[in-house]
């Protein structure tokens, strides 16, 4: 039996694209074997959203050439559609596909086997209109799952590569979305998390459909008892979006929305398509249908020309909106962007002093958020042991607002919805109590 190795670089929509490729060699008779083993044929599906991702990425490569220098090579992903070339030039690779495509890896191998000659299967993304179905039926481990809804942007902001690397935005076919949801359901799966590039734009390419009506029509798939939207922007929180979740008894209480920057001058350096004050509208909109709404969200620290105001703007507005939880960042140079090249880049030290001003204010609001819920009981879904003390019986799992759950289970209860009770608030963990497993009739779900 042959055997395959996968390695996966960067975000959530690369580790569904990487499960979705596993299922194809599944089909053909592969074998899986940890990354570490010597196996005969390797997949690295790679990121390319900053410099240093395009560096990991070719770390990984040169790894699996000295793990098997015998072994099929195959280079997929971002940095594969935006880079073919450099990829090639590394000694040892032997087939690039990009971002598209992914369906022809297996005839490559084979055609790869007989003539001996290295492959470039990367095509213009630009050209592509259509999204690429990849079947995703269970993931191999996970409690949550994805389910990839859209592909590529059309936002071109000024510190982005991704259009390049995805391509413009197109959205897959409802029928296929509902079809693939359930699936998972009847896989086991209590919780959907949907995902893809600009997940938020979700229809915006289709006649008479959006991501309200997805929602609508996914409330109606039945033993699905979560729905998470990995990730909108604020322009995307439309009022029928807002009407749709009031009404909604699946869409859970945690939003992801990138900020970015709370500052309208670097919002417009950015090329973002928003106002603080339209912003700021949104969360008190979606607060008022969600009570106890938890709002994490992506900043980025530093951009070209950020001046101490402008940065204490963006503190300001992040402290005024009480966000549960932040992804800080500072802004990092990627080749090939408008703000790359943009004059008065920002000091590295004055970047450190204010994402650690950031992350600090994170954790405050953090705490803060989570000690609303001490006393509380939640609906959890737990998802491992706790590693750090695998003797404790003490199980992690995340609560529909987002929060990370430590409390004493079972092995049995892992991917079932369970009621904890919140004794004692805290951040990056609460420590609960298990009162009841939600479910009456519990069934027993064996996971392919």
């Amino acid at each position: 039996m042959p055997t395959v190795a996968f390695q996966t670089l960067g975000c959530k929509v690369n580790h569904y694209e990487t499960e979705a490729i596993w299922q194809l060699f599944k089909a053909d008779g592969y074998e899986k074997v940890d990354f570490e083993k010597t196996a005969d044929v390797y997949v690295i599906n790679t990121c390319t959203v900053t410099n240093t991702g395009d560096k990991k990425s070719r770390q990984v490569i040169r790894r699996a050439i000295r793990k098997n220098p015998d072994a099929v090579i195959c280079v997929t992903g971002c940095y594969a559609q935006t880079s073919p070339a450099e990829i090639m030039a590394i000694p040892g690779v032997d087939i690039v596909v990009g971002t598209q495509d992914r369906t022809k890896m297996l005839t490559y191998i084979e055609q790869y086997k007989t003539e001996r000659e290295p492959i470039n299967g990367v095509s213009n993304i630009m050209k592509t209109r259509v999204y690429e179905e990849l079947d995703v039926p269970a993931f191999t481990d996970r409690t949550r799952a994805s389910l990839k809804i859209q592909e590529g942007c059309n936002n071109f902001c000024t510190f982005c590569i991704i259009p390049w690397a995805r391509g413009l935005m197109r959205s897959r076919n409802p029928k296929e979305v509902i079809k693939q949801a359930t699936q998972l359901v009847n896989a086991g799966y209590k919780e959907i998390v949907l995902t893809g590039i600009h997940t938020g734009g979700y229809g915006e390419d289709l006649k008479d459909y959006s991501l309200a009506r997805l929602l609508e029509d996914l409330e109606k798939v039945e033993g699905l008892k979560r729905i998470r939207i990995s990730s909108i922007e604020a322009s995307q929180i439309t009022n029928e979006v807002i009407e749709v979740i009031n009404r909604s008894t699946k869409v859970v209480r945690h939003l992801h929305i990138p900020l970015q920057s709370g500052s309208n001058t670097v919002l417009k350096r950015m090329r973002r398509k928003y106002t603080m004050e339209f912003f700021g509208e949104r969360l008190d909109r979606l607060k008022e249908v969600l009570p106890g709404l938890a709002v994490t969200s992506d900043v980025i620290v530093g951009f070209p020309g950020e001046t101490e105001e402008e940065f204490q703007e963006t503190y300001d507005f992040i402290a005024k909106h009480k966000f549960s939880e932040l992804h800080v960042f500072p802004y990092s140079k990627r080749t090939g962007t408008p703000a790359a090249r943009m004059d008065d880049q920002v000091d590295e030290d004055v970047k450190n002093d204010r994402v650690h001003r950031l992350i600090e204010l994170s954790n405050q609001l953090a705490k803060e958020y989570a000690s609303q819920f001490e006393g509380e009981v939640l609906e959890v879904i737990p998802e491992e042991m706790d590693k750090e003390d695998p003797n404790s019986g003490l199980y992690i799992g995340y609560s529909d607002n987002y929060l990370k759950v430590k409390f004493p289970a079972t092995e049995s209860l892992i991917g079932e919805i369970v009621k904890v009770k919140i004794i004692k608030a805290g951040y990056p963990y609460n420590e609960g109590e298990f009162v009841r497993v939600l479910e009456a009739e519990r069934k027993i779900v064996v996971n392919g």
